[in-house]
């Protein structure tokens, strides 16, 4: 039972920690959404939502209507007059031509960027907010819509547009433009759950390992116990990555009216769960390394025929190099005496840098099992050479395993 119940825990564990230590953490959140203002569909979508707040307020019609009449009152013929009065819609065209080019060069700046990054970073607490209900800043919550508002950058390409020599371009008032980043009728229940996994963040990952730990430990068959339980996890893992991809597609399937932009939708949703999706991807392989692992050091032909190799070929290097009067010395020897004792501990050491890595990704798990490997190599080959001198010493050469 603990041990089932280990395996349905560890990717809720995982969640808890993604919610405790991106979605609620101010440095790691910016350090998440800061790739966004970079992001192509995010940036068509600031750029279509900065020209829609600017067009609003430049009005061709009129702005022709009132040099035709400026005209007509200085002399010009009125049929003249009249034909200037229908320029209309090309201004509006030129109009709305300059502002895409002037709010495609804002959004497209460095500076946009930063000014992203510096406003999600003063506005944190609104993405607490979106899941705990508290808080407000530029990012805003209503109805299960989140929205960013990009007002801030409406200012600068109207700033810009009257630098140009836009005139009309002064009488665009203050405005409150929002581009909507996410909308999900399931907030409240989300933010339910975001409460709770906020409280318990911090140890539900540790409760889960020492129930796991307790299973196997409680367990008849320890070894066995350790690979079900890490197979059980990774394949729950995979279940809930398989279900992210599945609630994504349903989720852009059916965007609501008031979101924009589709492919920005997908940007914001994949970058907000990047770390999540690692996260799982991380603990489906390290299952299958610690269920790898059990079942080499078990009794199995294969486990021992591997490790019969191996032992074999230490012994082999170790007689070539004692050929060459290269010899490990008393290090050998206890390698030789200690080498169960040692490998226990390199496996706990390896646990413990795993447990304090930062966010680990599947690369970590990598590197660790192969420092390991590596490891056990250079202990194998000094345990050989420690049984070579030993074989030397008492004169009869002895096969290898027999200190087992």
């Amino acid at each position: 039972m603990l041990i089932v119940l280990t395996c349905i825990l560890v990717p809720v564990a995982l969640l808890a920690t993604w919610v405790h230590d991106i979605a609620l953490d101010t440095d790691r959140y910016v350090a998440t959404v800061a790739p966004l203002a970079t992001e192509p569909a995010v940036q068509d979508a600031a750029v279509h939502r900065i020209t829609e707040a600017v067009g609003a307020h430049v009005d061709g019609k009129r702005v022709a209507g009132d040099i035709a009449s400026w005209l007509q009152s200085q002399g010009l013929p009125p049929v003249a007059a009249d034909a200037v009065s229908r320029l209309g819609p090309q201004i509006d065209s030129a109009v709305d031509s300059a502002v895409t080019k002037i709010a495609t060069r804002v959004v497209h700046s460095d500076a946009f960027a930063t000014v992203w990054r510096g406003a999600n970073r003063a506005a944190h607490n609104a993405v607490v907010h979106a899941l705990t209900g508290k808080g407000r800043g530029a990012f805003g919550v209503s109805d299960g819509t989140v929205t960013l508002d990009v007002g801030t950058a409406v200012d600068r390409v109207k700033k810009e547009l009257v630098d140009a020599g836009l005139k009309p371009a002064e009488k665009i008032p203050q405005v409150n433009k929002q581009l909507v980043l996410f909308h999900s009728d399931q907030l409240a229940k989300f933010r339910k759950g975001a409460r709770l996994l906020d409280t318990v963040g911090n140890w539900f990952p540790v409760i889960v390992v020492l129930l796991g730990a307790a299973g196997v430990f409680l367990a008849h068959h320890r070894r066995r116990a350790l690979a079900r339980t890490a197979l059980g996890a990774a394949f729950a893992c995979l279940v809930v990555a398989i279900g992210l991809v599945v609630a994504r597609n349903y989720y852009l399937d059916h965007l609501p009216p008031q979101v924009q932009s589709r492919a920005a939708a997908g940007a914001v949703f994949d970058t907000l769960l990047r770390f999540l999706r690692v996260s799982l991807r991380t603990a489906v392989v390290l299952g299958v390394v610690i269920a790898l692992g059990a079942y080499f050091v078990g009794p199995g032909r294969l486990p021992v025929a591997v490790r019969g190799y191996s032992d074999h070929t230490a012994d082999s290097a170790a007689r070539w190099a004692a050929a060459h009067h290269v010899g490990a010395g008393r290090v050998g020897a206890w390698a030789l005496a200690y080498r169960r004792a040692v490998t226990l501990l390199v496996l706990l050491i390896i646990a413990l840098v795993f447990a304090l890595w930062n966010h680990p990704t599947v690369l970590t798990v990598l590197l660790l099992v192969l420092v390991l490997l590596g490891v056990l190599a250079l202990l194998a080959l000094l345990a050989a050479a420690g049984r070579v001198q030993l074989n030397a010493a008492r004169g009869a050469p002895r096969p290898a395993g027999d200190e087992h």
